[in-house]
């Protein structure tokens, strides 16, 4: 059933189909984490020095991440860009390469002034940051 509805000229105008049932498409990320660059990590710095640099950047990704959301929300871009710049360099270093793919792809629309794609793609740099978050805290379990 058309819901179509007369405007202030007279033309009708379609207002769409009237539906009883919404559908939630929940989006998810799956990520895969460089092994052999945590295994870097241990061989250059020892398994603590490693541990303590893991924790350092994942918290810095999870504030950056929050921050980049928030900038976004109050449309600082700069700020934002700064942000998301930043963990690609952070990212890369404890093999999250999606992440630093992502946030790439998140400071090119930035800088193509692209505001649409932007919040599709910050939208994705926060869904692949949350899954690798989770990929690494789960694979803790085993010892670095």
């Amino acid at each position: 059933m058309r819901d179509s509805s007369p405007t202030a000229c007279g033309a009708f105008e379609d207002r769409g189909e009237n539906v009883e049932q919404v559908t939630l498409l929940k989006q998810t990320e799956s990520v895969r984490l460089d092994g052999t660059r945590l295994d870097d990590l241990v061989a250059q710095l020892g398994p603590s020095g490693a541990e303590n640099v893991v924790c350092r950047a994942l918290e810095e990704v999870a504030v950056r991440l929050s921050h980049a959301e928030r900038c976004h929300r109050e449309g600082r871009f700069e700020d934002m860009r700064r942000a998301v710049r930043s963990l690609i360099a952070i990212s890369g270093q404890i093999g999250m390469h999606a992440l630093a793919r992502v946030a790439g792809d998140v400071v090119a629309c930035v800088d193509n002034g692209d505001h649409t794609a932007l919040a599709a793609t910050l939208a994705r740099l926060l869904r692949v940051g949350e899954a690798c978050l989770g990929a690494l805290c789960d694979s803790r379990d085993v010892t670095i």
